[in-house]
């Protein structure tokens, strides 16, 4: 089967950072569903894994981590998918990725894809979904109906994980949503997706709450550069908040937080998969509740740009704007 993939890590200047290659076609067993993949998405965890963790024993390593498709065979012990079905899904960190024709995936963290969207489109949404899902109402445990003028911070709400969180705040929860942006067409952007207020992160954000008149947000949810703006954090959130992040700062200096006894949560939408958690059929149950919110209208596709076919040049082409950190909403490959 044709595959995009690579052995050593590095840059994604070199020639050898993405190659496409010809694989062994995967057998479905167990709990495992083979997916024939039609599109896949590009996440900042594609270029990361690429930059720092070489394939092992000069093997092949597939990344993507983001798909649709149908499926092909099924394990013996599948319960909840047949031949034929069309899925979604982001899959699991320590097996092989999305970027192959056909792909091996554990039923339980895989939901059926939203009728509504073409594959291309739904692409864009399932890692974004599960990590923004799982920090709202599982970390945080934002609550469906707040008391009035709660709010909620999203900083970086114009990415891929900020793009889902606000929809899903805003379809789901009562919350008073500010976001974060800095150039013109995603505030925009963050606007049209239900964001309340926007915020420039690249001034200071305590002054531009205080400006707008807002209350202190309860809830504050880091998607990126976390360190540039813990400092801001911990003056603007409200004692007895919650905070929340997904990035990697160097170091994270949670001691100021104490004297207003904020919870601190880390989301890794990997976990589940990774250490075979007794509840990790949860990310199948969100992955069809998001699609049916898609499916009635209520959350839309994060899709802002589409290559195809899913090569290694279009794939370098979606890493190398991945890395410039100045993507708006999710990049999108689809067929072989």
């Amino acid at each position: 089967m044709k595959a995009v993939a690579y052995q050593k890590a590095g840059p994604i200047t070199s020639p050898e950072a993405l190659v496409d290659v010809e694989l062994d076609t995967p057998v479905a067993e167990g709990h495992d569903l083979l997916v024939r993949v039609q599109a896949v998405s590009v996440n900042p965890v594609d270029t990361k894994i690429r930059s720092n963790v070489s394939a092992d024993n000069n093997q092949w390593k597939t990344l993507g981590w983001d798909a649709v498709g149908v499926v092909e065979a099924i394990g013996d012990q599948v319960s909840q998918f047949k031949v034929g079905d069309a899925v979604w899904y982001a899959g699991a960190l320590n097996r092989q990725g999305s970027n192959s024709e056909l792909q091996l995936v554990d039923e339980r963290i895989v939901g059926h894809k939203p009728k509504t969207l073409e594959p291309r489109e739904a692409a864009a949404l399932p890692l974004t979904a599960i990590t923004a899902w799982e920090m709202l109402f599982d970390r945080l445990q934002v609550p469906k109906v707040a008391p009035e003028n709660t709010s909620i911070l999203v900083i970086g709400g114009a990415g891929g994980v900020g793009s889902i969180t606000i929809q899903l705040l805003k379809q789901l929860t009562n919350l008073t949503i500010i976001s974060t942006a800095s150039r013109t067409e995603t505030k925009e952007w963050v606007k049209q997706l239900g964001a309340d207020y926007v915020l420039d992160h690249r001034q200071p954000l305590t002054a531009q709450i205080k400006q707008l008149g807002l209350n202190t947000p309860l809830y504050v949810f880091s998607t990126t550069q976390t360190d540039q703006h813990l400092a801001d954090i911990v003056e603007l959130i409200a004692p007895q908040g919650h905070f929340g992040l997904i990035d990697d700062p160097a170091q994270l200096d949670i001691k100021p937080f104490k004297s207003k006894s904020v919870s601190v949560h880390w989301e890794f939408m990997f976990t589940r998969s990774m250490y075979q958690t007794q509840d990790m059929v949860k990310q199948s149950e969100l992955l069809s509740e998001v699609a049916e919110l898609v499916d009635a209208g209520k959350i839309k596709t994060t899709v802002s740009q589409v290559l195809s076919p899913i090569n290694a040049q279009n794939l370098k082409l979606a890493h190398q704007q991945i890395e410039s950190g100045t993507t708006k909403g999710k990049i999108v490959l689809h067929g072989f």
